[in-house]
């Protein structure tokens, strides 16, 4: 098939790469969202699917809303069979999805349909889900509710953050997203509706939902941190700044610490939940880079009784 894939984030250029190399389809053109203002000079950068598409020497188009008129006129000219599409960024009109034949199919970070929207990784691990996955549906006007094709399952570690898991489902995916493609173009794939029952909604999160509330119990606190990791980053408050926290575990052993208490030794730092303790492994203070919660507690010097959350 002529494919046009949509996509902008790191995590679809495994989907875009499984294409190109499958050997099977010609990916005419790529579709992302326009150049965005990175790093302290705020210069305009190119999002990652737009620099592999150049490298691969693919027409890359950008269109400030995909509904703009020459985005769709352009569209129309290629006249692509199928439209893939991995996190995009962007609500796709009735006259885009109407142009591929085969309509546009999505790669979704979840098994619909559980956690549809924009951040199903992030709310799976915060919710303590033990199996999440990828799924291939056909994107129709409602949100990620379009019949669905094909799924891979992936086990979620106990110490998994939301990048750790992502990474994995964005290779796991990929061979999925490939291998639809390749039973739509033959004929031996049919999408199946979703089910009513079992549908969970995943917005996204938001810096206040990433705020950890100490007297949650510390399994609480350990999913907001992991979930909540690299983006947009679980955090706390320390004497009226933000304190991030980069990596935390459960620590069972202490129960003698009130919600947000904090207990530093030598090369350990605990803060009280509202059930036992968690360990602090790394943070990160308000314009520092991220550092041991030991080399932190010795800087600040924590005096007893000091909490975090105040």
């Amino acid at each position: 098939m002529k494919l046009v894939f949509a996509g902008t984030p790191e995590v679809a250029v495994p989907a875009l790469d499984a294409l190109l190399a499958s050997g099977r389809h010609e990916v005419a053109a790529v579709v992302t969202r326009p150049d965005a203002p990175a790093g302290r000079g705020r210069r305009l950068v190119a999002s990652p699917v737009a620099e592999r598409a150049a490298e691969a020497g693919i027409e890359v188009l950008k269109p400030a809303k995909p509904r703009d008129e020459e985005f769709l006129a352009r569209l129309r000219e290629i006249a692509p069979d199928c439209c893939p599409v991995v996190a995009y960024g962007a609500l796709l009109p009735r006259a885009a999805l109407d142009v591929p034949a085969h309509g546009w199919v999505n790669l979704h970070f979840s098994l619909l349909p559980a956690w549809r929207g924009a951040a199903p990784v992030q709310h799976a691990l915060m919710a303590g889900d033990e199996v999440t996955g990828a799924s291939t549906f056909q994107i129709e006007e409602g949100l990620d509710s379009g019949p669905v094709y094909g799924v891979v399952t992936e086990e979620i570690r106990p110490t998994d953050t939301s990048g750790d898991l992502l990474t994995r489902l964005a290779f796991a995916g990929a061979g999925l997203l490939a291998a639809t493609m390749d039973g739509i173009e033959d004929g031996t794939l049919k999408a199946v509706p979703q089910p009513a029952e079992g549908v969970t909604l995943a917005p996204k999160i938001t810096v206040e939902d990433a705020r950890v509330d100490w007297t949650a119990p510390a399994l609480r606190v350990d999913r907001v941190v992991r979930g909540c990791t690299p983006a947009p980053g679980a955090w706390t408050v320390f004497r009226g700044e933000r304190l991030k926290l980069v990596q935390a575990v459960p620590a069972p052993d202490r129960a003698d610490l009130a919600p947000g208490e904090l207990s530093a030794g030598k090369n350990n730092v605990y803060v009280g939940t509202g059930s036992h303790a968690v360990e602090l492994l790394w943070v990160q203070a308000q314009g520092k880079k991220p550092m041991r919660a030991a080399d932190w507690a010795r800087g600040v010097r924590i005096a007893a009784g000091e909490r975090l959350g105040a």
